[in-house]
């Protein structure tokens, strides 16, 4: 088994992930600091993000503003000290994203251009196009280069955490193109993996989306936080769950039903406020938007088609030249994966997994209760979002929890004396080398497929979690991802070679999405509520006497994971009513 060693070890590669890079080597730069990404770093999922990335800009906003609309928009299940920080922080990351060349839309005075997004009562989404995350990754990409303390190992995916004397000291990864393992010692790592949509049957997130960097925290000590909080974006292509971003709906998209009706309008999307700043019944919360889309479904309102039930995003009425400029992403995607024009027709939209509100527990350092182990982006919950996070806040967390995380890692690093034992960091690799080889490489005789548990796993998550939920469908689906599990150890491996054994790594992401599909079902079974994103239709309202509190799941190698509850975090806002613009 091959060996290396760095101060810093980051797992992932895309927006969070680059930019604790950067961090790391700026605070200083004669720290050691490798990256490990399953993926080349320009190919990771924040790429795909469209919208836009929200900080305050405009005279007529502020910093209050925003840190209301975030800490209302999560039903109140936000940390307030974290919105805080993230709201103060979020307009200097992306202004400093400016002077790396994003190069982010103007108004015709030269000024930043932002656009309004769902749940906010003023504008202040920041965008390129709608192409923004694809322009920010490459920026933090290209600004990562100048680095030469900055190692990565791209293609390479990480399969377990070293963890000695109670604190992280690196991983083990695969070498994806020859298949060697190598251990990988570190003095810290900072967990940036992104979410796992692909737990789900229809979700936006791309294939590599598996849940990896959780499901390696929370198999090494590390709790996770709020994972039955799961956002449904309310407009995806019904058969590939391409999104299809919020901006067509801040530009002014409709949603219509079978009828062609502003089905909206019938449907609560939270108390409007007096004097709203732009009024778009379409530019509600995700959680409400995805919830009445649902509501037409079961009222027999919407169309029929061969992957479920649909509903239409018109955008006739803005006009070529708007869609053109404004949104040509969302033009060319129904172009290239629904073969109709937007500019034409109204494009065919159902709700569809979208985001993990929750995620590797972190305090407001990014830091982990596992010593030396921190985490941000979408693979981590802090928490900012709460029960439901608002469009356009996640480009802008990843910047600042990212940062945050790699200023933090380093002082932690610089504070440690010694190195402890490595005999024990490499008997824990040697083991893990071990077991992949004997249950991956060299497997023989398994009868289960790879790609029938993960369909059944799928629909299970699906039909169990998705937007509504209820006590007999969860205690179904957790026993059935129990057994899932038990049929997993007896998954069939055919591919036995090393190069882009892809059979493998298939089989390895599918081990993670079972113990994180577990660990949903069972937090959404124990909030005896609804709330935001989580929705019990035997318990329909909010409780902030059992509820105003984040779960906290951990690994239990004798049953079911270990649930267990902390207070949110209230600074200056006490529990209220959700109010947006109508």
């Amino acid at each position: 088994m091959e060996t290396s060693a760095h101060d810093i070890l980051i797992i992932g590669g895309g927006g969070a992930g680059l930019r604790a890079a950067i961090e790391i080597a700026e605070q200083n730069p004669g720290i050691n600091v490798a990256m490990v990404s399953k993926v080349y770093p320009m190919r990771s999922h924040t790429v795909s993000a469209e919208g836009g990335a929200a900080g305050v800009a405009g005279a007529d906003d502020s910093l209050d503003e925003h840190c209301f609309d975030t800490i209302a928009g999560s039903d109140w299940l936000a940390d307030q000290d974290a919105v805080e920080l993230f709201v103060n922080e979020v307009p200097k990351e992306l202004l400093r994203l400016e002077h790396w060349g994003c190069p982010w839309s103007r108004e015709p005075d030269g000024r930043i251009a932002v656009r309004p997004f769902g749940g906010m009562k003023k504008m202040r989404t920041w965008f390129a196009s709608d192409k923004t995350g694809f322009h920010m990754l490459h920026t933090l990409f290209q600004t990562s280069l100048q680095f030469g303390t900055i190692t990565r190992y791209d293609e390479t995916f990480a399969t377990r955490l070293l963890v000695e004397d109670g604190a992280v000291r690196g991983a083990v990864a695969i070498e994806l193109r020859t298949g060697r393992i190598r251990a990988i010692e570190a003095k810290a790592v900072i967990i940036a993996t992104g979410g796992c949509g692909r737990v789900f049957p229809f979700t936006t997130n791309a294939n590599i989306c598996t849940g990896d960097g959780m499901a390696l925290a929370y198999q090494a000590g590390a709790p996770l936080k709020d994972m039955e909080m799961v956002q449904y974006h309310p407009t995806g292509l019904p058969f590939t769950g391409i999104l299809i971003t919020e901006a067509a709906r801040a530009e002014g998209g409709w949603l219509l039903n079978k009828d062609g009706y502003r089905f909206l309008q019938d449907y609560d999307l939270g108390k409007p406020t007096p004097t709203p700043v732009f009024k778009s019944m379409e530019l509600g919360p995700r959680d409400r938007v995805s919830q009445a889309i649902f509501g037409e479904f079961e009222k027999g309102r919407a169309f029929k088609g061969p992957y479920g039930d649909y509903v239409h995003l018109d955008l006739r009425h803005l006009g070529e030249h708007k869609i053109e400029t404004r949104l040509p992403m969302v033009r060319e995607l129904c172009l290239k994966y629904e073969n109709i024009d937007p500019v034409k027709e109204p494009i065919p939209i159902r709700p569809v997994q979208h985001y993990m509100m929750g995620g590797v527990h972190t305090d407001i350092n990014a830091a982990t209760p596992l010593k030396g182990l921190y985490a941000a982006g979408e693979a981590a919950c802090v928490s900012i979002n709460g029960a439901n996070r608002l469009g356009s806040n996640s480009l802008g967390e990843l910047l600042v929890y990212g940062a945050r995380a790699g200023r933090n890692a380093v002082a932690y690093v610089q504070s440690l004396r010694g190195d402890g034992s490595r005999n024990a960091v490499l008997a824990q690799a040697s083991d893990e080398e071990r077991r992949l080889e004997h249950d991956y490489l060299h497997k023989t005789g398994g009868t289960e497929r790879i790609a029938k548990l993960r369909e059944e796993m799928q629909h299970t998550m699906e039909t169990g979690c998705g937007i509504y939920r209820e006590r007999n469908t969860l205690i179904e689906s957790g026993n059935k991802i129990r057994e899932l599990k038990d049929r997993y150890r007896n998954v069939a491996i055919d591919d036995h070679s090393r190069t882009f054994n892809t059979q493998m790594t298939a089989a390895l992401e599918l081990s993670f999405m079972l113990d994180i599909a577990e660990t949903i079902v069972h937090c959404a079974l124990n909030r005896e509520e609804s709330r935001g994103a989580h929705q019990r239709r035997d318990f329909t309202k909010r409780d902030d006497v059992k509820y105003l509190a984040h779960s906290v799941v951990s690994a239990n190698a004798e049953g079911p994971p270990r649930i267990d509850y902390r207070p949110v975090v209230i600074t200056r806002w006490p529990p209220g009513e959700r109010v947006y613009g109508r």
